[in-house]
């Protein structure tokens, strides 16, 4: 009998055993008693999250012990990992891809694409994108000539956040019919129209342009690219020509391909610039808002700041900063052009939208002797170097730099920049890029956007000055931004859809980066994972590269995205 007792216990202690060894294997990772904001908007509630490969297994009560791991997420919010729909990571990501920049502020998901475009590479865009990018960051080691081959690229080097691409129309045109100032012939719009085809067939998002070529010159060709776009369930997406005095006009226009293609328009860093336009805003709202209502689909993004960042030739009227890159170091040689730019009512209209020469910030100099400028003003550098015209200081700086330096423009109302933040049909977006505080990609005088936009959201509109609620500033970074990607497994903490998750304190997250010291981390976000993979554990970068190319919903391709 009593042989019998021992061996029933024994027993009963196995299967004890086995079944608490079940249970600790149930899921990869358990983040246990957090507050679950979702995404979707709605008020935030008490769960545990259960990640098995790569995705959300399970949402409900769930002990720590089920976990292989287990994150302690006790008076912290979880929730899903932010999506930024306007980036310029595309050659950073390549440099470095462990995103530090990106992933410490939660980013799971860079949108690349806006401009200049990893693709097509084809014609004199081939040597004009290894030209310009080499000359930025000092990288040639381009060996891709379409989207795909940039995605393969990617997946080779491995990255630590997803990223999705879109695709240029003025870089298609250049593509095809080079730098002539023309409209296409039937010939070469049939060959840009295949271009678009190829890259939304290969992953591209949606078409999108930027100011200075390839946009209203020549519209017909927007709209028939655009169509193409549509065709795949893709968006258009658009950098307005003017954020100033012609603001209205320019989201006519953007209104416009919605109306002939039928597409989804989205508008980067919607804002209107120009200390004479603060509180003007209004009547490009309402243009918006009623293209919404006749059942046009318009959104929007914007960056939390007051300046913005973009080269100096965003202060050139379109004669003097066409063509080939460099050219303008030679235009600007000329004396007899510098007095007609100074006459040029455009010049005069586009200093006073970018804060004048009094707001006008160096923040990226190429060459080593004008760095000691970087921070500075233009109208500082002018006194300093002892010149009677800032508008002189800004040609020579430009003669001297061999181009374009990168440039901050404090321009913006806060008022303003509120005001479009509570907008339902804007989302949370940097236009920065995945940078880190060293090396290549620690150089220059970012933009502290870069390394604050979505803590800084966190912060001060949330936190410190209630301009939105904290589920309504998720819902702008993660749910919104994958609808308008038409993602249909992401930006949502929901059983089924992807493990992008980010752990965070609501009362400590907070954007350390501010324009004078831009490359700082942000602090209080403790964990980010992407893909159910932990890459920032503890506030500190694991080295884990789980990133994946997130394809729109044209690709031919059935993989799972």
């Amino acid at each position: 009998m009593k042989r019998r007792l021992l061996l029933i216990c024994v027993l009963v202690s196995v299967a004890g055993l086995a079944g608490l060894q079940a249970q600790q294997s149930t899921y990869e990772i358990v983040i246990h008693g957090g507050m679950i904001v979702d995404g979707s908007g709605n008020p935030w509630y008490r769960a545990d999250l259960g990640i098995q490969d790569g995705r959300i297994a399970r949402i409900g009560s769930i002990s720590p012990a089920a976990g292989a791991r287990s994150i302690d997420a006790t008076g912290k919010a979880v929730s899903p990992g932010f999506i930024d729909l306007h980036t310029h990571s595309d050659i950073p990501l390549l440099i470095d891809g462990n995103a530090q920049s990106r992933i410490r502020q939660g980013v799971t998901l860079d949108v690349i694409g806006e401009g200049r475009n990893v693709a097509p590479l084809e014609g004199v865009v081939w040597d004009d994108y290894r030209e310009n990018v080499g000359r930025r960051y000092n990288f040639r080691d381009v060996d891709w000539r379409t989207v795909e081959g940039y995605f393969k690229r990617l997946v080779r080097q491995g990255i630590s956040i997803n990223v999705a691409t879109s695709v240029a129309p003025q870089q298609v045109k250049r593509a095809v019919v080079g730098y002539e100032d023309r409209a296409a012939t039937g010939q070469e719009l049939e060959r840009m129209k295949k271009l678009v085809a190829q890259a939304m067939r290969e992953g591209a998002v949606g078409l999108s342009s930027v100011y200075g070529g390839g946009g209203y010159d020549n519209g017909e060709e927007l709209f028939e690219m655009a169509k193409i776009a549509a065709e795949a369930g893709g968006y258009y997406g658009t950098h307005v020509g003017s954020e100033g005095y012609q603001l209205v006009e320019e989201v006519s226009k953007a209104i416009r391909v919605a109306e002939v293609a039928r597409i989804p328009v989205h508008i980067y860093h919607f804002k209107i610039r120009g200390r004479n336009l603060w509180g003007q805003v209004g009547p490009a709202i309402e243009l918006i808002e009623a293209a919404r209502g006749r059942g046009l689909e318009i959104t929007a993004n914007q960056y939390p700041y007051t300046a913005m960042s973009h080269p100096w030739g965003a202060l050139f009227p379109s004669w003097a900063r066409s063509g080939p890159p460099g050219q303008i170091v030679e235009t600007l040689k000329d004396k007899a052009t510098r007095e007609k730019l100074k006459q040029d009512e455009v010049f005069k209209q586009y200093v006073e939208e970018h804060g004048g020469w009094e707001g006008s910030v160096g923040s990226g100099f190429k060459n080593p002797v004008l760095r000691q400028f970087d921070g500075m003003t233009i109208a500082e550098i002018a006194k300093i170097r002892g010149d009677m015209d800032p508008a002189d200081t800004c040609f020579d700086l430009i003669v001297e730099d061999g181009g374009f330096p990168n440039g901050i423009w404090h321009n913006m109302s806060e008022d303003d920049v509120q005001r479009i933040m509570r907008l339902p049909w804007v989302a949370i977006a940097s236009d920065g890029a995945a940078l880190q505080t060293e090396g290549v990609l620690g150089q220059g005088y970012p933009h502290p956007r870069s390394f604050g936009t979505n803590p800084r959201v966190l912060r001060k509109y949330v936190r410190e000055e209630g301009v939105l609620t904290l589920e309504d500033a998720i819902r702008k970074m993660t749910s919104f931004p994958a609808q308008i990607l038409r993602l249909a497994d992401r930006g949502l903490l929901r059983e089924g859809y992807w493990a992008d998750v980010v752990v965070f304190d609501p009362e400590t997250v907070y954007d350390q980066a501010t324009f004078e010291d831009p490359k700082q981390y942000p602090t209080g976000i403790d964990h980010v994972l992407v893909n159910g993979v932990v890459v920032v554990d503890n506030g500190s970068h694991t080295g884990a590269r789980p990133g994946r190319p997130i394809y729109g919903p044209g690709h031919v391709s059935s993989t799972s995205n």
